[in-house]
């Protein structure tokens, strides 16, 4: 019997929310985060059970994706067992980590095409941006007219960066991603400027500069939510930068904050609102 091992990370969008879903160019950096999947054959026929411990509310997500991939290979017999060290729902990628993972796991690592087909599938009206971030799992550039191209950032980048969980989305990405595709006032300075903070990325400029200003885009487009915005100026305050590296929400959390700066200072901000932090 066969044992297949499969890691996919989550992403980190540097620069580039909502402005790829419109032609601009963005940044996207694997952290250390992501999903584990284990796919363990065996002689039952024509099943593949499922264990993920905690990742119940998540159960039917995969099993949507071992049937799509059980339509490529209708021997698949086993059991696939899960584990996640990436926040889930929150902006990093998961649903597409969990995509990857998965389809990896199962049919092999010469399965890109089947796990694109299911990404267009379970996650409708994305931009390929996700995905090419994390199946290459290198720092990516990429947008909708050239592609993903790899890039080289520097080590030191995210030396000072610290993540933040501001809580679960009002929205889904897919119902935001819609609701953005739908607008045509106000949007347009907006996402030049994100354009522009991916360029400034590029050409070596500070995080915590480039943070500021993609930030202020963000708010202006309407996608990080009075509370988390509270928490950004507080981090500013002290000397910090930080934006939503998601799709963020109208309404609830705004998922994952990346934030520079002192990683102490920024921890007891993200402590005094219950938000608990996470290290790159």
């Amino acid at each position: 019997m066969t044992s297949r091992t499969s890691f996919a990370p989550g992403k980190i969008i540097l620069s580039g929310e909502y402005a790829v879903l419109f032609g601009y160019s963005g940044i996207a950096v694997p952290p250390s985060l992501g999903v584990n999947a284990v796919f363990e054959e065996d002689a039952t026929p024509g099943r593949v059970a499922v264990r993920w411990e905690g990742g119940e509310q998540w159960q039917p997500y995969v099993e949507k994706i071992v049937e799509a991939c059980r339509r490529k290979n209708a021997e698949l017999s086993g059991t696939l067992n899960i584990h996640a060290s990436l926040p889930i729902g929150k902006g990093m990628g998961s649903s597409t980590a969990l995509i990857i993972a998965v389809t990896r796991a199962l049919l092999g690592e010469d399965s890109r095409e089947a796990a694109a087909k299911i990404e267009d599938t379970l996650n409708p009206g994305h931009s390929g941006f996700d995905f090419a971030a994390i199946w290459e799992n290198a720092p990516i550039l990429f947008s909708t007219s050239a592609g993903p191209r790899r890039t080289d950032l520097s080590p030191e980048l995210l030396r000072r960066a610290i993540l933040i969980d501001t809580g679960l989305p009002g929205e889904s990405t897919t119902q935001l991603v819609a609701w953005m595709r739908g607008r045509t006032a106000g949007i347009q300075e907006p996402l030049e400027i994100i354009e522009g903070c991916t360029y400034r990325l590029l050409q070596g400029e500070p995080l915590d500069a480039v943070l500021r200003e993609h930030h202020k885009a963000q708010v202006a487009l309407g996608v990080v939510p009075a509370g988390v915005q509270h928490l950004i100026a507080a981090i500013e305050e002290a000397g910090g930068a930080g934006k939503v590296i998601g799709a963020g929400s109208r309404t609830g959390g705004a998922g994952i904050v990346l934030a520079a700066g002192d990683r102490e200072e920024i921890g007891k901000i993200a402590s005094q609102r219950s938000m608990p932090i996470m290290t790159l």
